[in-house]
């Protein structure tokens, strides 16, 4: 089934609550066609129904196999992908030095491994169609990091330089990438299914990243953040000629990003002979 200009197809990961899922609310309230995909399907029912519009699909990122069947199954329902979003992911909060290796190569798992999987699996359909939209959902932290979120900052960074080698890639061939930033956005991430406590704290931590464990908890549920008018703009976003590679999202954000910019600006300018002093004599 060909969809028409204005009636897009959204392939959705981690879009059974959260941010995804207001995606997937506003992107079926605009009238465009919408795959929606959880670990478990029936969380995508429970929320949305069974609308003609909504194809709900059992996708684990970190599983290939089910990777491909549900690529295959969106393409099968609606003819195409136009619009993919790379949303499944969860934090982990701690110092560097708490979090430990099986706790780091599940994050990476699923916010970095799980984003390359099906990136490349939908990227033959969109090659096919030089025509799509990919966008990446990072992080305000993906350009900041900070105590207690490094390990979950590293994973951001990553999506962060994947998408902007993408966006260089794939320009040629008619498709766009954005990765998106969001700042603290009121939606359960900073609970215990989004954002996971390291098990093991040390007690020299207590100033920095065990203050971040306790705002983090301070702060759920109140964040500044509006995750539906962030739908909205996502959605609008879709419907851009030329959308930018990154779009901070929320006042908070902005504020971070300017902030490390300035930081970084007066950094290079302080060092900058010593920068300079290491090439070759010319």
């Amino acid at each position: 089934m060909e969809t028409s200009e204005n009636k897009r197809v959204w392939f959705i990961t981690g879009a059974s609550r959260g941010i995804g899922a207001e995606i997937a609310s506003a992107a079926l309230a605009a009238g465009d066609r919408v795959v929606a995909t959880a670990r478990d399907p029936r969380t995508i029912t429970d929320r949305f129904g069974r609308p003609e519009a909504l194809l709900p699909f059992a996708l684990d990122v970190t599983d290939e196999a089910s990777v491909a069947a549900a690529v295959d199954a969106a393409v099968a329902r609606f003819g195409r992908i136009d619009v993919l979003v790379n949303n499944a992911g969860y934090g982990v909060v701690g110092a560097i030095e708490e979090i430990q290796g099986d706790e780091v190569r599940r994050v990476f798992e699923t916010n970095v491994f799980g984003l390359l999987a099906v990136t490349r699996a939908v990227l033959p359909q969109l090659r096919k169609q030089r025509a799509g939209l990919i966008l990446n959902l990072s992080s305000v932290g993906g350009y900041r990091s900070g105590p207690g979120f490094g390990i979950y900052c590293s994973t951001k960074f990553a999506v962060e330089a994947i998408s902007e080698a993408l966006h260089a890639e794939l320009a040629p061939l008619g498709i766009a990438v954005t990765v998106l930033e969001p700042g603290y956005f009121r939606t359960e991430f900073l609970e215990a299914k989004s954002a996971v406590a390291t098990g093991k704290v040390i007690a020299d931590y207590a100033e920095t990243a065990g203050k971040v464990r306790s705002h983090a908890k301070e702060v759920s549920l109140k964040q500044p953040g509006d995750p539906v008018r962030l739908a909205r703009v996502v959605v609008e976003l879709a419907r851009a000629k030329n959308p930018p590679l990154r779009l901070p999202l929320g006042t908070d954000a902005i504020a971070a990003i300017e902030a490390k910019n300035a930081f970084v600006t007066q950094e290079l300018a302080a060092w900058r002979a010593v920068s300079a002093s290491t090439d070759f004599p010319k």
